[in-house]
């Protein structure tokens, strides 16, 4: 089946910039932020991607109902992306209530890796308010969205590992299609989190220095926060209020290994057929597609695998680059966030090269653009790509209205 649904607005957050203008502003002159040591206590070296703290909280008067429970920053960052791209759409948020509105996140910090405090005197037999532990059991971050845009339709928060902003785009698409709504608000949103944080550097994934994805030299990766939130519409909605899409969301797959928890697929088979399944449902030819936003972590094994199944897809005649050296790896926020980064790239018809990287691994299966190697693109369709532990693996087919 072949999607037939709009892209009528899209919003992000990053330590790129606090807005989708300003991310690409940075984006394309290089003006992109270096990462600092991490906001929380820490033996390991590794800097991290933060957001600058002047561009929190947003405006919450702007929305029709005052959250019930503090927010921490994984929500305001969320509410953030989610306010541009409704002002993209020419959506007024006190009148989606009219509409069956889906709210599908992934995420994976959320709350729920926020009380290590609560957690340090519960172990030492210290009593102390509950407050923390009741936020924990009501914080589904899509229901919070729900309740403070006042809106009904389906939520669900998607956790499958760092694709999870990616698939929740999927899943979003696959509603609308399937008429469970009318409009849908998708993408990813995470902070920093210590727990995140010792988990990746105890796997020996976190580089000491900025990270350079696909470079030569590449040691790993670093972590970052933010959010990417896209606006899908069925095409005749958008035509019946009077708007124009921005883009379409032509196709998308997913696909596991099942290989390994942490490592992909030496020869990438669930990236291969993740990326088949998102071509074929965009009822498109591998010919159309003339950019590739890579997951491009900076690590070794990332790096290489994903490289290798590109050119197993015979994909090497189209640009690749990776962004994560602007923002950081922001987890559940990065397939919303890159999302978000390829379409604008496509409407612009040009793509940055690989931020932070001056020299690119000779060894990769095919070579991807180096920092210093801007493309002016040469079609509207291209592809975000996904990969995460568990073997997990997604891909979105994007087209730029001209």
């Amino acid at each position: 089946m072949t999607s037939t649904i709009s892209i009528s607005g899209m919003g992000c957050c990053s330590s790129a910039g606090k807005d989708l203008q300003q991310s690409w502003q940075n984006l394309g002159h290089n003006n992109y932020p270096k990462p600092t040591t991490p906001p929380f206590k820490t033996i390991h070296n590794s800097p991290v991607f933060a957001i600058h703290p002047d561009w929190l909280p947003p405006d919450l008067s702007q929305f029709p109902r005052k959250p019930t429970t503090p927010l921490n920053p994984t929500t305001l960052f969320c509410l953030s992306a989610i306010f541009d791209a409704l002002n993209m759409a020419g959506l007024q948020v006190k009148k989606l209530h009219q509409k069956r509105v889906a709210i599908i996140i992934g995420t994976t910090v959320r709350c729920h890796f926020h009380n290590n405090e609560y957690y340090r005197k519960w172990k030492q037999g210290i009593e102390q308010s509950q407050e923390p532990m009741a936020c924990f059991l009501n914080d589904n971050l899509a229901t919070i969205i729900q309740q403070i845009l006042g809106t009904t339709g389906p939520t669900s928060v998607i956790t499958n590992a760092c694709a999870y902003g990616t698939d929740a785009i999927g899943v979003a698409r696959n509603l609308l299609l399937a008429d469970q709504c009318d409009l849908a608000i998708c993408g990813g949103a995470d902070e920093l989190s210590p727990l995140a944080y010792h988990g990746f550097s105890s796997l020996l994934l976190c580089a000491e220095a900025p990270c350079t994805p696909f470079g030569e030299n590449r040691a790993g990766l670093n972590l970052g926060e933010g959010a990417g939130i896209v606006v899908l519409e069925k095409n005749a909605s958008l035509k019946k209020r009077g708007e124009t899409a921005i883009g379409w969301l032509r196709g998308y797959g997913s696909a596991s290994d099942g290989y390994h928890p942490t490592a992909p697929h030496p020869k990438a088979k669930g990236l291969i057929r993740a990326v088949e399944t998102a071509i074929t449902d965009g009822g498109i030819s591998k010919d159309a597609i003339h950019f590739i936003n890579g997951h491009g972590t900076g690590t070794r094994a990332n790096d290489q695998v994903e490289t290798i199944g590109l050119h197993a897809l015979h994909l090497d005649h189209c640009p690749l680059i990776s962004t994560k050296g602007a923002t950081g790896h922001t987890l559940g926020g990065a397939g919303g966030i890159e999302a978000v980064f390829t379409l604008q790239a496509l409407r612009k018809r040009f793509s940055p090269g690989t931020i932070g990287t001056s020299q690119i691994d000779p060894k990769l299966a095919l070579s991807p653009l180096a920092e210093s190697q801007v493309s002016h693109l040469g079609g509207a369709i291209g592809m975000s790509q996904s990969l995460a532990f568990g073997g997990g693996n997604s891909a979105l087919i994007l087209e730029a209205s001209t």
